[in-house]
């Protein structure tokens, strides 16, 4: 399924909505970047709603300004223009800690010394739950998650029950290095920015329940809808990378190709067109009715 039922969605939404195009500085914009823009700058206009651009640094070994510099201009080439301006992690780090204050009110947070390595995977069986470790500049935090299921629809891949406690396991807040996490981080920032819709990839589905879990432990009464759309890949059934030069926006750019012949040629790799051909930025909105 690539569009939404937009009369089924404004009906979830109590107001015109609020999402986000959010990329990260740690390297530069590729068609899957597009695709992703065609979906939130066009439900957004669409809705009638409005496109915070947030800047994702968390990762701060990883991100660059010279990425992050690319980025906004690549965007103002497309022609994608936000209605809120810029919002970068790195400028949070005293709503972070705000936020953690509040969830040690209430939930259990502790220290964790282990490595990514020790885990071995994505769930964490809450090793250091019971341990008592003091909190060090060498060690992780986490959030004790309780069992329960998170029930959501989302807008094109229908009905989901999630298990965070099963899936996730206890969840880490900020890691060893002393960097916020990106479940933490943009939990937080979603809740600030008073985001109402999510549109992101569908690589991102599994872990909606522990977002939806950390907002309601953040005091969130209502949480955002979500939209998490089909993915790039490339020949090798990969999913598109920061790293793929051969679908890189600043490539194809040099290569004299107009932004409209960009977002034509996104729209078409994903299935919104049956032929490529250009599409302005103005014009997004119309692939999705």
């Amino acid at each position: 399924m690539l569009r939404p039922d937009l009369s089924a969605l404004a009906s979830r939404l109590v107001e015109p909505p609020v999402t986000r195009f959010a990329p990260s500085p740690t390297g530069y914009l590729h068609l899957g970047h597009v695709v992703n823009a065609i979906y939130v700058w066009g439900l957004a206009r669409a809705l009638g709603g409005s496109v915070l651009l947030r800047i994702e640094d968390h990762d701060r070994l990883r991100s660059r300004p010279q990425f992050e510099a690319a980025i906004l201009d690549d965007l103002d080439w497309l022609g994608f223009t936000a209605d809120q301006g810029l919002a970068p992690q790195r400028a949070r780090a005293s709503a972070y800690e705000s936020a953690l204050a509040d969830v040690r009110t209430r939930y259990q947070v502790y220290a964790c010394g282990c490595s990514r390595k020790e885990i071995g995977g994505e769930w964490y069986p809450g090793t250091c739950r019971a341990r008592g470790l003091a909190e060090a500049d060498d060690r992780g935090l986490r959030v004790q998650i309780d069992a329960g299921a998170e029930t959501f629809v989302d807008a094109l891949a229908g009905r989901q029950v999630q298990h965070p406690a099963n899936e996730s396991g206890d969840l880490l807040i900020r890691d060893r290095d002393g960097h916020w996490t990106y479940q933490f981080a943009v939990t937080v920032d979603d809740h600030l920015d008073r985001v109402t819709l999510v549109i992101r990839g569908a690589d991102l589905l599994s872990s909606t329940g522990r977002q939806l879990r950390l907002a309601r432990m953040l005091g969130r009464i209502e949480p955002p809808v979500f939209l998490h759309h089909a993915l790039l890949y490339d020949a090798a059934g990969r999913k598109l990378s920061k790293s793929d030069g051969a679908a890189g926006v600043r490539e194809l750019r040099r290569s004299g190709q107009s932004g409209a012949d960009v977002i034509g040629r996104a729209a078409a790799a994903i299935g919104l067109l049956g032929t490529a051909r250009p599409v302005p930025a103005s014009a997004v909105a119309d692939l999705l009715v």
